[in-house]
């Protein structure tokens, strides 16, 4: 790396020192490679945060493989990793282009560029923020996994990996991050000069880097889906208390939760989507990121404590993702003071949240709803407070309005509140919508016996835990026993058995 040692001004030399040495160009082919450097430059920063963001896959992998039990780690991998290919074929295919179309388009969704067929080959910046893009709704998809663990039909992950990738999404994106959307801060119509979002007094909704539009979206699907699916048999007694699982690997947790921090770094330093003039703001958000994140951790902790609970691993890690979600919308325009308050509040939603799931019997085994829907709402919000002129000017190049906290009028408050109200509903009749229709086609919920047995066994995996005493899976045995398609919904239990296997 030698050779960049001297940095952006150094580069900017070297490309004036070839055009001075050929003696025939002008000032205007200067001017374009330089324009071709910039290009090049923003070209490798947003390919090498698109890598890193997509590593969240290996994170996400390993919290959920850790936290089910062992009869189906197998099961839950394999899922990990089908979310990414099935993400990227929706993407390619039509996600890009109801995300973000092409100039003067309608505020909704776009339409434009199906396939990528209309991308040249070398197109500038075009393929990495498409790589980036990508990243960012394969995590989106990939959040509802852990939330409807061992529970859930093969097709039905399938279905609804397609259906969010390649449309839930996408629209959310186009209304918020395209420069046509209703929502958009950016928006600006094709023979604008400057942006003009549709809500005078505001700036549309302000989310840097998606705690609404990834993480809303995709923690608004997974309540959606532990609601209809129904709890895992045995999470809760006869008397409504809850039954608690223990994880199978704390090991594989930690490890998890420590590759989604360092990920963050990318998505939201990342969401820059530009290198000069632009890693400033980058290093601002990583320090935000930094501070939530710590701060989030260090409040659960202590609220588990108060509440007489023991200080383990569990609050501290996901009070680290409930930091982490809670700063993506407001990581490049608050104050490393209000990066401290937004992760300390992040931390207490999220600790609230969890709990009140658990007492209206929602079951879902890595808290995707508390951390990523719940806080997720709370970072849209918290821009409405926190936001100051000269960060948010920093981040945009204009300030229309900021947080209240810092002398804004209120409207962008409002408006973060409309965008949070919007998303939610958005999100959640949709994805509500598909999972009930999955649960009629009975495509959604193993049988009962599936379950016991484990889903690793039950599509013919073998697993450390029973090795292969089983010549058929419990899916076929089921099936044959009943001569009936199986329910969608488990049958209310018959006799106990030991779930903590």
């Amino acid at each position: 790396m030698t050779h960049l040692d001297g940095g952006m001004p150094h580069l900017v030399g070297r490309a004036l020192a070839q055009v001075n040495n050929t003696g025939t160009a002008n000032m205007a082919d200067a001017a374009s490679q330089l324009d071709n450097l910039e290009a090049e430059l923003t070209t490798l920063w947003v390919t090498i945060c698109a890598i890193m963001v997509f590593q969240m896959q290996s994170g996400f992998a390993l919290l959920e493989a850790g936290t089910v039990r062992v009869k189906n780690t197998k099961n839950i991998l394999l899922k990990n990793a089908i979310d990414a290919c099935v993400a990227t074929i929706c993407w390619w295919s039509v996600g890009d282009a109801f995300a973000y179309g092409k100039c003067g388009q309608n505020a909704f969704i776009g339409a434009f560029n199906f396939f990528s067929s209309e991308a040249d080959a070398n197109g500038g910046t075009h393929w990495a923020l498409w790589l980036f893009n990508w990243a960012f709704a394969a995590t989106s998809a990939t959040i509802v996994s852990g939330a409807i663990a061992e529970r859930l039909q093969f097709k039905a992950y399938l279905i609804y990996t397609s259906v969010i990738s390649g449309f839930i999404y996408p629209v959310v994106v186009h209304w918020v991050w395209s420069n046509s959307g209703w929502l958009a801060a950016r928006r600006k119509p094709c023979d604008a000069s400057e942006y003009e979002p549709l809500i005078s007094g505001t700036m549309g909704l302000l989310d840097f880097a998606g705690s609404g539009v990834v993480h809303m979206v995709g923690g608004g699907a997974a309540l959606m889906a532990t609601i209809i699916v129904g709890p895992r048999l045995g999470r809760f007694g006869a008397d409504g208390k809850p039954t608690e699982f223990a994880p199978s690997n704390p090991v594989f947790q930690a490890l998890g939760v420590f590759i989604l921090w360092a990920s963050f770094y990318a998505f939201n330093a990342g969401s820059t989507q530009c290198f000069q003039g632009c890693m400033f703001v980058a290093a601002n958000i990583a320090v935000n990121t930094t501070i939530s994140a710590s701060f989030g951790a260090l409040t659960c902790l202590a609220v588990a404590i108060l509440l007489g609970l023991p200080g383990d691993i569990g609050p501290v890690l996901n009070g680290v993702l409930a930091g982490l979600v809670s700063i993506t919308a407001p990581c490049a325009m608050v104050t490393t003071y209000g990066a401290a308050v937004i992760g300390i509040v992040g931390g207490l939603v999220y600790s609230a949240s969890s709990r009140l799931l658990v007492r209206l019997k929602v079951d879902d085994p890595v808290d995707a709803a508390p951390v990523h829907f719940f806080c997720g709402a709370w970072g849209v919000l918290s821009v409405g407070f926190f936001a100051t002129e000269t960060s948010t000017a920093a981040a945009y190049t204009y300030a229309a309005d900021w947080g209240v906290f810092y002398g804004g009028s209120g409207k962008q408050l409002g408006m973060q509140l409309l965008g949070v109200v919007v998303l939610s509903a958005w999100t959640c009749t949709l994805s509500g919508l598909l999972f009930l229709f999955l649960r009629k086609m009975c495509w959604l919920r193993v049988p009962e016996q599936v379950e016991r047995q484990g889903l690793d066994l039950a599509q013919g995996l073998s697993t450390g835990l029973m090795g292969k005493c089983f010549k058929r899976s419990a899916y076929t045995m089921a099936v044959e026993h009943s001569l009936t398609r199986p329910s969608a919904m488990p049958k209310p239990e018959t006799h106990k058995l030991d779930n903590s296997m």
